[in-house]
């Protein structure tokens, strides 16, 4: 990424967690990482005023709480958070999802590989957006 505000991903899972943090790191990715678990946990973040906001959000789908699909209504709905682009970066390969996704004008959506070198491509792209 240009800038140096945080890349927040949202994802409840620990071991993709970790695969995002490794290829942000062999990408020499020089933003923040911070994480949240779950779509209420994102939200929080996102509202908080004493936080900084992200300049890309990194968004699973399956969660805990609240799903990402949940969060996307809230945040694309928000005028102060609308902006901010939202990467959706799922195992969901469903049509419905995909279909979901776009009508709230995400900037992508990837499906999670299990392939390291794949998934390692995708954050490249990522990176140089």
């Amino acid at each position: 990424m240009h800038n140096d505000k945080p890349i927040l991903l949202v994802e409840d899972d620990n071991i993709d967690a970790m695969t995002v943090q490794r290829a942000m790191k062999e990408l020499n990715v020089a933003n923040d990482l911070v994480r949240t678990s779950n779509g209420e946990e994102a939200l929080d973040y996102l509202t908080n005023s004493s936080k900084e906001k992200p300049c890309l959000v990194l968004l699973d789908l399956n969660m805990p709480k609240m799903n990402g699909l949940e969060l996307l209504k809230i945040v694309k709905a928000d005028h102060e958070l609308a902006a901010i682009p939202i990467i959706v970066l799922t195992t969901s390969g469903e049509q419905c999802d995909i279909i979901e996704s776009f009508k709230f004008s995400v900037a992508g959506y990837m499906i999670k590989s299990v392939d390291y070198t794949e998934f390692q491509e995708t954050m490249r792209v990522i990176n140089e957006y």
